[in-house]
């Protein structure tokens, strides 16, 4: 029987079987002896094939993707953690306070995404919280990166009505991620009264979140609507990535890179003639995703 994995929690699975009913399942051995560099090699989102067993499934094999998220696995050097399989579109909840997602951390979920083509969106949580100072700088920020092609909107998950967002979110499966105290489990709890995520206040010494989701969980909205929670990402560690195609995953930078003098093989650090630095200089490209792009090629923190 085929199965769709609705939710992980490490070494049991919620698989809908094609029957449409629920199995808690478990992985076959071998799946996880065929060298798989992933903590995870069943991710919520897969189509697996399963046996049934005394009422339980058995993950017997994983059928092709059509794609999947990653992101550096912080417990196993090596290795990667698929955050989520087969999806439509990657959508990051962030806040510019209480707490304040750094941009460095929103460039790296976006190159992740860009490296798998997934179109991106932002949900720029908690408006409500900003004085006029903040709301200016939140729009610069939308402007900056509905220029690069990302969907971005601003909302107060505890006190506007997600019609914006369900709109973007319809006919399609969404990953949803984001620090720990964005606010993504309210927004999430917003989008459908069946969904009831669990929510913690904000500490106000150290204005971080604490974890409240623990595992990958995917909930449906309507018959062809579908987002995938996250667990609350602290760093975002980029995966099967060189030097050479970093730039690939900056939409403004694909579009000028072949100008440079050394065409592909021009890293846009400090060589001569660069048409990605000439772009910065000029204000096409801006500054800031220039010095994320910097902070990617040197392996830098993502949370500054």
């Amino acid at each position: 029987m085929k199965g769709l994995v609705l939710k992980s929690t490490g070494s049991w699975y919620d698989v809908l079987g094609e029957d449409t009913h629920h199995y808690a399942s478990r992985v076959r051995g071998k799946i996880r002896l065929e060298g798989i560099k992933e903590t995870n090699p069943v991710a919520v989102g897969d189509h697996v094939s399963i046996e049934i067993q005394n009422g339980e499934g058995i993950i017997t094999d994983i059928l092709p993707r059509t794609n999947h998220m990653l992101r550096q696995s912080v417990k196993k050097t090596g290795h990667s953690h698929v955050l989520a399989a087969n999806i439509d579109q990657a959508l990051l909840v962030v806040t510019l306070s209480m707490p304040r997602t750094s941009l460095g951390f929103i460039d790296r979920f976006l190159v992740s995404a860009e490296a798998f083509r997934i179109p991106q969106l932002l949900v720029f949580n908690k408006s409500d919280l900003l004085d006029s100072e903040g709301l200016k700088t939140q729009q610069s920020l939308i402007e900056l990166y509905s220029s690069i092609g990302v969907t971005c909107i601003a909302t107060s998950a505890l006190n506007d009505a997600q019609d914006t967002s369900l709109h973007l979110l319809e006919n399609k499966i969404t990953l949803v991620a984001g620090h720990s105290g964005v606010g993504k489990s309210t927004w999430i709890n917003k989008l459908s009264p069946t969904i009831n995520q669990k929510t913690s206040e904000i500490s106000d010494y150290s204005e971080k979140g604490t974890h409240t989701t623990t595992f990958g969980e995917m909930f449906q909205l309507d018959e062809q609507t579908f987002i995938i929670d996250t667990p609350g990402v602290k760093e975002w560690g980029l995966v099967e990535m060189n030097e050479q195609e970093l730039s690939d995953y900056f939409p403004e930078m694909r579009e000028v890179r072949l100008d440079c003098k050394f065409g592909s093989k021009c890293l846009h650090i400090n060589e001569p003639k660069c048409a990605v630095q000439e772009a910065v200089k000029s204000g096409t490209i801006a500054l800031s995703r220039f010095e994320s792009y910097l902070s990617m090629m040197a392996n830098e923190d993502n949370r500054k």
